[in-house]
């Protein structure tokens, strides 16, 4: 067979181009004028159907007041009710259970993920205990510490610290065994790879891990407020919820979604100053 219809047998090759496109492109650059738009259409879009079905009455106004009537409930409760107070003490508990839920399932995560033998011992119990409820441990909280702030703080904390330490595991699995065996062969001992490779390493997801967590704080603040609290949000809802005052419990959960937004964006910001490295990981 000659050298030419050895050639022309040969199926000939289809090249299909990729067509640009801005709207459904993969992880690659985004005009931020763009994002803005869908940001305010994702915002505006539910006020205005919110708007409509509550100005046409489709709805009762006890179970869907309009957002003028919710509006107005808020600033009263500003000006009349103290909810600024409310604000404070609320996001005072979040913040005191959250942290000790950090300083506690942070480094058991490390540990767990770390360690294969740690990972054995520690396993099984928090993989059990997270599919408990915190709400059924309640009534041993209010026995074992009473009714105060402390019974509040360990059920926000509860409620978040296991989801830490697994997270924090999981993210410190993914380490690349040759970024750890390079360690060893460059003479670094245990405590070396531990302080230096995997910590460093795992630091960005370590950040990530909190800033998605602290929303699972503020969402077990309701029923922490639910032990003989005299304020806060989640006591507002509640109280609110008793005299079917709709557009008050609208309102604070509304305030809660806006605390936890500037939040979220606080915590990522901080994540991007503090490890510039792993934008491209997170984008």
């Amino acid at each position: 067979m000659t050298q030419s219809s050895l050639t022309n047998s040969e199926p000939i090759r289809e090249y299909h181009y990729l067509q640009p496109s801005t709207f459904w492109s993969i992880r690659q650059g985004f005009p931020k004028s763009l994002s803005f738009l869908l940001i305010a259409v994702s915002l505006i879009v539910p006020l205005l159907l919110w708007a409509v079905v509550s100005s046409l009455g489709w709805v009762s106004p006890i179970f869907l007041p309009s957002p003028a009537l919710v509006f107005q409930a808020g600033l009263k409760m500003f000006t009349e009710d103290n909810l600024a107070l409310d604000v404070l003490v609320s996001s005072g508990r979040v913040l005191a259970g959250f942290l000790a839920a950090a300083v506690i399932g942070v480094p058991m995560g490390l540990a767990m993920g770390t360690f294969y033998s740690l990972d054995s011992l520690f396993a099984p119990l928090v993989g059990t205990v997270r599919y408990m409820p915190v709400t059924a441990f309640v009534p041993l909280i209010v026995i074992w510490l009473g009714l105060g702030e402390p019974s509040k703080i360990l059920i926000i904390m509860l409620g978040v610290v296991l989801y830490n330490a697994i997270m924090v595991a999981d993210a410190v699995k993914f380490i690349p065994h040759e970024m750890i065996n390079v360690a060893y062969t460059l003479g670094a001992t245990r405590r070396n790879v531990v302080f230096k490779v995997i910590i460093p390493a795992a630091f960005p997801s370590v950040l990530d891990t909190l800033r998605v967590n602290i929303s699972g704080a503020w969402n077990f603040l309701v029923i922490a407020e639910l032990v003989a609290a005299q304020n806060g949000l989640g006591f507002k809802i509640i109280q609110a919820q008793r005299f079917l005052q709709t557009e008050k419990v609208l309102f604070c959960i509304a305030l809660i979604g806006v605390i936890g937004v500037v939040i979220d964006y606080g915590l990522k910001s901080l994540s991007q100053k503090l490890t510039p490295w792993a934008d491209q990981i997170r984008h």
